[in-house]
């Protein structure tokens, strides 16, 4: 209450119009701005044979992304950051969020899974934490808080889901909502990234949710062939993985999320940059 969160830490050095924003728009999907970003394929597949070939490592390209996703949070802080009750926030922590679907079936069991992040992490390191969330994720029996909190609600009348999550609501809306509802939620993290590219489907322009603190939700699309301009500006045909991003503008300007969003793209096209972590993050401003 008053601005004070337990998952967040309230800005108050901010421009007028970074100030004035979230009260312009009061709702994330009346902010959000859409981009898609083409990536060459060629340096991922060349970066995944070299591993698998001389470190007997299998990686994958969700793998490349989420570690992408984390360094450039951990370099670009201000992507990091929400707005809450008309109040700009800074993550306290880098949480990537991902949709898993335990098995390919149309009734198969879906769940969200939420990691954290200090951002110094190597692309090896944000492997082994995925692999393991995913192993574990994946038992059929297991339930994680997201799970077990929805679980809840299964078979409960409509007036009460409708009175527990408009509660949910307010108590976030005025920071009152407990640690462990936060922790549970796959809403409140620093980004969402969804691998349809798994289930060979085409990219998406995924929307923002108004409930919770995420402000940028990537989606990865099945790889096509795709015909592109080289550097010796010739056409040729290359394989190309387009990503539907969608971002929350209120508390990043338009300057800042291009150069952030280009140095995320550089990383998917130099994979070799991600093996080496960081000694330190940036850090927003106080």
């Amino acid at each position: 209450m008053f601005g004070l969160r337990s998952d967040g830490k309230k800005l108050k050095k901010l421009s007028a119009i970074m100030r004035c924003a979230p009260h312009i728009a009061k709702e994330r999907n009346d902010s959000q701005n859409l981009h898609k970003c083409g990536i060459d394929c060629e340096p991922m597949d060349n970066f995944i044979k070299e591993k698998s070939d001389i470190e007997n490592v299998t990686y994958t390209y969700m793998d490349i992304v989420f570690s992408a996703l984390v360094k450039t949070f951990a370099l670009r802080p201000w992507c990091n950051r929400f707005v809450m009750n008309g109040r700009v926030y800074k993550h306290n922590t880098i949480e990537g969020t991902y949709v898993l679907k335990k098995n390919l079936a149309d009734d198969g069991q879906e769940t969200t899974v939420k990691l954290s992040f200090s951002g110094k992490e190597n692309i090896s390191e944000v492997r082994n934490i995925i692999d393991s969330s995913i192993d574990e994720n994946r038992k059929p029996k297991k339930e994680n808080l997201s799970d077990k909190f929805v679980k809840k609600f299964k078979n409960a009348p409509n007036f009460v889901m409708k009175c527990a999550f408009g509660c949910a609501k307010i108590l976030d809306k005025h920071g009152l909502l407990p640690k462990g509802l936060i922790s549970a939620s796959p809403f409140h993290s620093s980004f969402l990234l969804t691998n349809l590219k798994s289930i060979k489907t085409e990219f998406i322009y995924h929307h923002l949710y108004n409930f919770g603190t995420c402000g940028l939700f990537v989606t990865m699309g099945k790889e096509n062939m795709q015909a592109v301009v080289d550097k010796t500006n010739k056409i040729v045909a290359k394989k190309i993985m387009d990503l539907g991003i969608v971002m929350d503008d209120r508390f990043v300007d338009g300057f800042y999320w291009s150069k952030s969003l280009k140095l995320f793209k550089n990383f998917l096209e130099n994979p070799h940059s991600l093996e080496h972590g960081l000694a330190q993050i940036v850090q927003d401003i106080n």
